[in-house]
């Protein structure tokens, strides 16, 4: 299959980017986005031109590093997909491409397609933990948890933190994100401890890092690679504003 490329470059966050077009001929079916890219690289440094510069890691759909917009979509067309799970089969011969890097405030260009989302795990260092001592691991059946809460729990610790949801909200915002992380812990007996500290932490520090507010659109849910959904969000909330009113009513100590 032929495609056409429309790639943006930008060799610094100081320079001007732009989008660049690169023909592929014979493209094969079943590779996946991320080799025909590599096999785009080889051409480009074979000719002794600059390689594209873009982000992957595991390529199992698992770490989350694989983020770009094809064709205005995170990751590209297809529901819970991450891109490196992508294939050509996916495009139509002869289509046009446009490939660009994930757009928001909180995510700074790095080059050419790569981002920092850095932010993210300062937002999980601010609480995305258990700290409590918790000695050896008990028997699993010490602390029942109901099935339907063991299983919301998994569901939302499946987010891989990629920022498909941010680069799709019309306000960049992060609170699928955080709902899932939130969720994932506050849900479990062991997480319940610091609940409070840490959404208050949490939210506090996705905003200090410029994430918009949610204006619950749903886009996120739509091209989430692991399928999260917007009831997260609602669980962030509750137990936010349950922690803001133990906050104001000094029941906890003040959170910055």
């Amino acid at each position: 299959m032929r495609i056409t490329l429309r790639l943006w470059r930008q060799s610094s966050p100081a320079e001007q980017g732009g989008f660049v077009e690169y023909v592929r001929e014979e493209v094969r079916p079943d590779l996946s986005f991320l080799e025909m890219l590599d096999e785009l690289n080889q051409d480009l440094e074979r000719a002794g031109r600059e390689p594209v510069a873009f982000e992957h890691d595991c390529r199992e759909g698992i770490c989350g590093s694989c983020s770009l917009m094809i064709n205005g979509r995170p990751h590209g067309p297809g529901a819970g997909t991450t891109t490196c799970q992508l294939y050509m089969r996916s495009f139509a011969d002869g289509e046009r491409i446009t490939v660009e890097p994930f757009r928001s405030r909180a995510f700074p260009l790095i080059k050419d397609l790569v981002v920092d989302r850095s932010a993210f795990d300062r937002i999980l260092q601010s609480g995305g933990y258990i700290s409590v001592g918790t000695g050896q691991a008990p028997e699993a059946n010490t602390v029942p948890v109901p099935h339907s809460v063991a299983e919301e729990a998994f569901d939302a610790a499946h987010c891989i933190g990629c920022g498909a949801c941010v680069a799709t909200c019309i306000n960049s915002s992060a609170v699928l994100f955080v709902g899932a992380k939130v969720g994932h812990l506050g849900l479990l007996p062991q997480g319940k401890i610091e609940q409070d500290l840490r959404v208050l932490r949490m939210v506090r520090a996705m905003d200090r890092e410029g994430y918009g507010a949610c204006s619950f659109t749903r886009a996120c849910e739509a091209v989430c690679p692991k399928n999260i959904s917007v009831e997260v969000i609602s669980v962030l909330n509750r137990a936010y504003w349950r922690a803001r009113a133990k906050e104001f009513l000094g029941w906890i100590k003040p959170v910055r």
